[in-house]
């Protein structure tokens, strides 16, 4: 696991390394489907990958998950992304909602996932009253809902994210660290959802910092 000293040599390092998975995919087929996280911990990512030297109409950006809330909401994951990612050479890339995603996206080129507390991925939350069918697939995408989540999510299923081409998970702080070790240990997958993308083989690149 990458340890990094700050968040800025972070967020470079996951770019370059998000930017060639990229570029390698545009390469071989032309075009490429990124899916990245929302929340606050990718923003530094995102304003450094928006500046890479990618064939960006050739890319095409959506959502690992999403809340049902406006695309304008405040706590929206596409109004994050317009802000930060869809900017300056990236502002050529096609953002593409979940629901509109077809299977000409998949597999995706590249996904960076984040990690909850509570050891939940994507919307792939413990307890979510759909979590079977978003870890088992066959859809993909499924409709999460959950105690402690304010409102329904759309999320990208687990067969979907571990298929990717590229698989990062982003996280930052001791106690994000402390879960994941947690949940690096045997147990069952809907415990800490994140196991079933740690299973993943080749694992994902994990990039942390305090």
């Amino acid at each position: 696991m990458p340890d990094f000293s700050t968040q800025a040599a972070l967020a470079q390092a996951l770019a370059s390394r998000v930017a060639e998975a990229l570029a390698d995919h545009v390469a071989d087929h032309e075009t490429a489907t990124l899916a990245v996280s929302g929340g606050t911990t990718p923003v530094a990512f995102f304003g450094a990958l928006s500046h890479a030297a990618l064939p960006w109409p050739r890319i095409r950006i959506t959502l690992v998950d999403e809340r049902d809330v406006p695309a304008d909401h405040p706590r929206s994951n596409t109004r994050l992304v317009r802000a930060h990612l869809l900017q300056n050479a990236a502002a050529a890339a096609a953002f593409v909602a979940i629901p509109a995603l077809t299977e000409s996206d998949l597999p995706l080129a590249a996904a960076v996932l984040g990690m909850g507390l509570d050891g939940h991925t994507a919307s792939l939350f413990p307890g979510a009253d759909r979590l079977a069918e978003a870890l088992d697939g066959p859809h993909l995408y499924e409709t999460i809902t959950a105690p402690d989540i304010p409102e329904p999510r759309l999320t990208l299923t687990l067969p979907v994210l571990i298929a990717a081409r590229y698989v990062a998970l982003h996280i930052e702080g001791e106690a994000k660290r402390a879960t994941l070790r947690a949940a690096q240990r045997p147990g069952p997958v809907p415990e800490y959802p994140v196991r079933g993308l740690l299973a993943r083989q080749p694992g994902p690149d994990i990039f942390w910092c305090p």
